[in-house]
């Protein structure tokens, strides 16, 4: 696979990419796509603070190209006659910047990774738009991100947005192409969720009470590193105790104690696909009769959902299985009410380049979508959250664990908490 000088991520093949853009085209029939990359953020006093790298690729562009270049643009056409074509354009080349920022690509760099032969410096923009969508009888219909630059841009918006062409939103068409993976997006996505797998086993080994969740954390996100991840797909969660039961809870400051839990809510980022994987420990080593009662009920909802799994279901179904199973054998597990009362969120949610990726969430499964299958009770009065969260693939059949790497059974975390780090 080709790749841009100087980075480790592994581009989808040229095939794939021709694939995409043909598919895309295909759903809009005729017109122009007009899609910007990603801008570089700053750290020069504007109020951006990366915490990993001040540039990622916005993940259509990327999806649709394999480049990460900055400052570029995307133009696909498909004209009244069926004819389809590609415009990739990017900055030219800058020495001077370069010895402060790395290699960009060439044009020819372009090319060979995106496998499109028209490639442009982004100054022609405005002729090359102008071809594309005005040198007709009637202007061709331009689908575009609405929600970012194209508006700000000056030449875009007087091209588009103060002329009487018909411009629409790309973004559900897009949506919709990726929510079904395909072979080198599904092996990315298993690259992720093996490294945030060797990473829960590390911090299992590791835990213990006096540790810092930030510690934990830390073990957590050089693990993904030593498997080959390039960043985190969202800011870790460790929760313990009191910040068992707080969901999307981030600072990672408290000193954790015995007869803590702690849920572990993580996902390494490989080449742009994100994994996102929960297991809930307990901190000494070993689960409470009540921790372990709370956690059987959580991985009892997660086992039947992820049962259920197959293609025609819907995420709506899933979690009417999972709260179904939640209600008719909590026993008074959580008092008054029934547990499903203190699942609090949703099951889950589509998996891809984005944590919480893109996509209609009443289409039934087809094989090759991913999601996550993440019940959980929380129960504040008692410091005590239960989340397990896997990542799972839709198959011809029915499904596919693809987080099976991380322990969820309690006697196997226990037993792996014995190792020791």
């Amino acid at each position: 696979m080709e790749t841009q000088p100087g980075t480790p991520f592994e581009a989808p093949p040229r095939d794939l990419l021709a694939a995409r853009r043909a598919a895309l085209l295909d759903s809009i029939g005729v017109g122009v796509v007009l899609l910007p990359s990603a801008e570089p953020k700053s750290i020069e006093g504007e109020g951006d603070y990366p915490q990993d790298s001040d540039f990622r690729q916005h993940n259509d562009f990327y999806y649709l190209t394999g480049l990460e270049t900055p400052h570029s643009w995307l133009v696909l056409v498909v004209d009244e006659q069926g004819r389809q074509s590609a415009t990739v354009l990017i900055p030219e080349r800058n020495p001077a910047e370069e010895r402060w920022t790395g290699p960009q690509p060439s044009f020819a760099d372009a090319g060979r990774i995106s496998g499109i032969t028209d490639v442009r410096a982004v100054t022609e923009l405005p002729e090359v738009l102008r071809r594309a969508v005005m040198w007709r009888q009637s202007p061709l219909p331009v689908f575009t991100s609405l929600n970012r630059h194209t508006r700000h841009d000056e030449v875009i918006g007087e091209l588009l947005f103060e002329s009487e062409v018909a411009v629409s939103d790309v973004a559900a068409t897009l949506a919709s192409l990726r929510l079904v993976k395909d072979e080198h997006e599904i092996e990315m996505l298993r690259r992720a969720i093996d490294a945030t797998a060797a990473a829960h086993r590390a911090a299992a080994r590791a835990a213990g009470p006096g540790m810092y969740e930030y510690e934990l954390e830390a073990i957590i996100e050089l693990n993904f590193r030593l498997s080959g991840a390039e960043r985190v797909g969202f800011p870790s969660i460790i929760g313990s105790g009191p910040n068992s039961v707080i969901l999307h809870y981030d600072k990672n400051r408290r000193q954790m104690e015995s007869g803590d839990v702690v849920v572990m809510d993580i996902g390494a980022e490989y080449s742009y696909y994100s994994a996102d994987v929960t297991r809930t420990i307990p901190v000494s080593g070993k689960f409470s009769g009540r921790q372990r009662e709370i956690y059987d009920l959580v991985l009892g909802a997660q086992n039947a959902a992820i049962e259920a799994i197959r293609p025609g279901t819907t995420v709506g179904e899933l979690t009417g299985v999972a709260r179904t199973w939640l209600r008719e054998n909590s026993n008074g597990a959580c008092g008054q009410q029934t547990c499903d009362a203190y699942f609090v969120h949703g099951l889950g949610h589509w998996l891809g380049m984005d944590v919480h990726d893109v996509g209609d969430y009443s289409t039934p499964l087809l094989p090759g979508m991913v999601l996550t299958i993440e019940p959980g009770i929380y129960l504040p009065d008692e410091n005590l959250g239960v989340r397990i969260e896997d990542d799972v693939l839709v198959t011809e059949t029915g499904h596919e664990i693809l987080s099976a790497g991380a322990p969820r059974d309690p006697d196997r975390i226990e037993a792996l908490m014995r190792e020791g780090g």
